[in-house]
């Protein structure tokens, strides 16, 4: 995950965290009326990659460690690091987590988040929508002073109250001019426990929820992480900056 020494941005990276981290919003704003049945992956890879260099920026996930494509598509039982595919058509009912990286001017904005293809089942549904408030509480929890360990506390409290379980394997990072840096933002924890929050700190929370068990196994191709039981998974993601008096996200579609 790079270094333990946690960087606190200037203002004036800050400004810069905050151009990609709209312009990365934006790629998802374009690619959310694509996502329908018969669609491939590919597809949408391909028109992300299309637009991001339309856009000045480049696609952080492309060659990233090996990794070969330009964007993550995690569909239904794929926690995260799903490799778009030709051959992979959504279908009416599915769930997919797209997630972006793009990089401007140096910088990384990442977010993602989960979309359902056509008519999702009620499970489905419940599912995301408690995804999406355990990444709001989450957020609710930065301010200096806190610890890293209530934002995963907030988290893991609300996830299993609605009878999910909360991905221990992947964690939310630092981020800036690097992809992943120190601090590590686990999305379970102990309230107080963990490294203090401060003014420029500039990490993403990205909590990954799911049906069955917490437990993840990742295929042959050393990237594509999925529920042991193969029941479904949701993520959403932003990336944030702790403030003088609280947070900033940095990733919001307008």
């Amino acid at each position: 995950m790079g270094s333990e020494r946690i960087t606190l941005l200037s203002s004036r990276e800050i400004e810069k965290m905050r151009r990609a981290g709209r312009l990365a919003a934006q790629l998802l704003d374009r690619l959310a009326p694509m996502i329908k049945p018969g669609v491939s992956t590919l597809e949408l890879n391909d028109e992300a990659e299309r637009w991001t260099q339309a856009h000045g920026a480049k696609s952080a996930p492309l060659g990233y460690h090996g990794f070969p494509k330009s964007i993550c598509t995690s569909v239904n039982e794929v926690i995260c690091h799903g490799i778009p595919r030709a051959d992979q058509i959504l279908k009416d009912g599915d769930i997919i987590n797209i997630d972006v990286t793009p990089i401007l001017d140096g910088y990384h904005g990442d977010t993602s988040r989960t979309f359902f293809v056509g008519t999702p089942s009620p499970q489905a549904q419940k599912l995301v929508e408690v995804t999406e408030e355990c990444l709001r509480r989450g957020i609710a929890e930065v301010a200096p002073g806190k610890k890293i360990g209530d934002i995963g506390a907030a988290i893991q409290e609300y996830a299993e109250a609605h009878g999910f379980s909360v991905v221990q394997d992947f964690v939310g990072h630092g981020i800036s001019h690097v992809f992943h840096t120190a601090p590590q933002v686990p999305h379970y924890g102990t309230r107080g426990k963990g490294k203090r929050l401060r003014a420029g700190m500039v990490f993403t929370i990205e909590p990954m929820i799911n049906e069955g068990t917490w437990e993840a196994e990742v295929l042959d191709d050393g990237w594509t992480a999925l529920t042991k039981d193969r029941k479904l998974s949701a993520q959403f993601e932003h990336t944030i900056a702790v403030t003088d008096d609280g947070v900033e996200i940095l990733t919001l579609s307008e």
